[in-house]
């Protein structure tokens, strides 16, 4: 069993959709970044690759014209097929989202059946919830919006045997 941490912040931006666990939540605002800006799915993104021992995602997307505007999604598929390369399966996810608004958990259930579809995993398996800054900090005035990711990988991607592990 391998354990990775995920942590993404990106600030408020007008005019954006805002796009949460590979869902889009209704907002006034998005989120900036050079991708969609999802930072669920960036922080699980970041805690796969630490869990596998891989870097992070920056390493694999970074800020080109490739990845402009890209769905988090795809970037996590694409992480999916890259730690199955190294011979693990996602074992579970949790999550926490930290944010002044909106609310959030009416759309966890989305969320969870998103994630579990790209990981091919239950929903049973992923936990997300979300805390408020009660008014603390960059946060808390509302400027952006984080979120912090536990993964556990397990060994044993059926049918892949990994080159360099006996």
């Amino acid at each position: 069993m391998r354990v990775g941490i995920g942590y993404d912040v990106h600030a408020v931006k007008r005019e954006r959709r805002l796009i949460l666990g590979g869902v889009e939540v209704a907002s006034e605002f998005g989120l900036a970044g050079h991708s969609d800006g999802d930072v669920v799915l960036h922080a699980i993104i970041d805690s796969l690759l630490g869990a596998a021992a891989l870097g992070d995602i920056g390493i694999f997307f970074p800020c080109t014209p490739e990845y402009k505007d890209i769905q988090s999604t795809i970037l996590l598929r694409r992480v999916k097929e890259l730690i199955a390369r190294e011979g693990y399966k996602v074992g579970n996810i949790d999550v926490a989202i930290c944010a002044e608004s909106p609310r959030l958990s009416p759309f966890f259930d989305q969320m969870k059946e998103e994630i579990g579809k790209v990981l091919d995993i239950p929903k049973q398996k992923i936990g997300i919830k979300a805390t408020s800054p009660e008014g603390v900090g960059p946060l808390g005035r509302g400027e952006g919006i984080c979120a912090y990711a536990v993964a556990i990988l397990e060994e044993g991607n059926e049918g892949f045997q990994h080159p360099f592990r006996q």
